[in-house]
């Protein structure tokens, strides 16, 4: 789930929510998105008579005739560059993408201090995981406007997965002393769990929650959050409750479906899993719900199918890859779990640390290295990702087995213990296997004590 938690995180610049697309909340007034900032090209949203997406689309049509009328209209151009945002969001094209920079450029062209336009190609570069951009941007944006508080967080996001961890964090302490909303929250909840203050993350989490607006989008968003936290924390009964209640707030919002759907694989009941995960599909196809579709039918035993899925990812990062989208970190990890072509594998992810060098992308690096058998290099980048105290079991699995290959067994022992105390349920993939090795290595300290 990191890189729909990434996207989710961006698009909460754009929207009072969520890596790129939610709308454009934090550079309008306090109560506004990209449906009541633009009600008035589509006055049945203000009605409540559409769905999300009907009004986005009608947004977007509205907005561009009224731009083929009036083509200098700079505010309205940077309102349809998020309006193309809100539909990543919604349906997971990534050409919307491209649809909102060329957008956002049009606005600057008309007026370069545009404040929309400037903040929306932050938000978008986030999004594009294109960070020292999006710092550029957000710098830019935070001259015209410094008292805005979402500025800090295009900031602190980009920060964050270029390894600046002090300085991303003192832009979310500005950012919720500035405005302490659901955005500041989440951002502060994920600043804890990144560090290993799990209690810290769920608490303000909860702060975020309660912000939220009943029946938003930005509500069930935290909400979904929320259930990842208890997700992670192997507290299936309270994840599950979480995404239940975001279903509740945003009718069949899609990533509360993708957490309801981790719930049931996690609990072995596959049949369900694959049919919430199908249905989720056929309303927003993103990579991390092929994958955890095709995770789903593997352990059930159905290989053919898996791979199918499998065989999906690629063909959607290449899309994604074409309108701007650096995937190396992503597709790394994949390749990696699935040994695909560790050489080019391997040039991906030392690509990817060499721009994003934060503590998941060493833990690519890292896995990738003990996928094709140098223990030495990947327990060099293994400490890197454990650097900050992050308790998060996935980290401690692949330390775990990097230790063991190491012939660290101690060491290999005490972090697969740590993985399995974290969230038993942390992988359908590899926690089975890891109880198995964790056996293993228990019995020869019995038998060699």
């Amino acid at each position: 789930m990191r890189l729909v938690k990434i996207f989710l995180l961006s698009s909460l610049v754009l929207g009072g929510l969520a890596v790129g697309a939610l709308a454009t909340r934090w550079y309008l007034d306090e109560n506004a998105d990209v449906t009541s900032a633009a009600s008035q090209y589509d006055p049945t949203a203000k009605e409540g008579r559409a769905s999300r997406a009907q009004t986005t689309e009608r947004v977007i049509r509205n907005l561009q005739t009224s731009l083929e009328k009036n083509p200098h209209n700079s505010q309205q151009w940077a309102l349809l560059g998020a309006a193309f945002l809100q539909r990543v969001r919604e349906n997971g094209d990534p050409s919307n993408y491209s649809r909102a920079e060329q957008a956002f450029q049009k606005a600057l062209e008309l007026d370069q201090n545009n404040f929309l336009a400037v903040g929306g190609m932050g938000g978008l570069k986030l999004a594009q995981h294109q960070f020292r951009e999006a710092i550029v941007w957000g710098e830019r944006a935070a001259q015209l406007n410094p008292d805005n508080a979402g500025l800090y967080g295009v900031l602190g996001d980009a920060q964050l997965e270029l390894g600046e961890y002090d300085a991303a964090f003192k832009h979310f302490q500005t950012m919720v002393d500035t405005r302490p909303d659901l955005s500041s929250y989440a951002r502060v909840s994920y600043a804890r769990e990144l560090v290993g203050d799990r209690a810290g993350a769920l608490e303000n989490m909860e702060r975020a929650v309660n912000a939220g607006a009943a029946n938003s989008e930005a509500r069930s968003w935290a909400l979904v959050q929320l259930g990842n936290l208890y997700f992670g924390q192997g507290d299936l009964e309270n994840a599950r409750s979480a995404y239940q209640a975001a279903l509740q707030n945003w009718n069949d919002y899609p990533y509360a479906r993708g957490g309801l759907a981790q719930v049931y694989a996690a609990q072995g009941d596959y049949a369900q899993a694959i049919q919430t995960y199908t249905r989720l599909l056929e309303t927003i196809p993103l990579p991390e719900f092929v994958i955890g579709l095709g995770d789903v039918y593997q352990v059930s035993g159905d290989n053919a199918n898996a791979q199918k899925q499998y065989a999906l990812v690629a063909a959607m990062q290449q899309l994604a890859s074409a309108n701007g989208v650096d995937t190396d970190a992503e597709l790394a990890l994949f390749n990696a779990d699935h040994k695909m072509d560790l050489n080019h594998t391997l040039e991906l992810a030392k690509r990817a640390y060499e721009k994003r060098p934060g503590i998941f992308v060493a833990d690519t690096l890292a896995w990738t290295y003990y996928q094709r058998g140098d223990y030495e290099n990947a327990a060099r980048y293994i400490e890197k990702a454990l650097s900050l105290g992050t308790q998060n079991a996935l980290l401690f699995y692949h330390a775990g087995m990097i230790y063991v290959a190491s012939g660290d067994n101690l060491r290999g022992r005490e972090s697969l213990e740590r993985a399995l105390e974290l969230n038993p349920h942390f992988s359908l993939r590899y926690a089975p296997g890891a109880r198995l090795m964790l056996e293993e290595l228990r019995a020869q300290h019995n038998a060699n004590p």
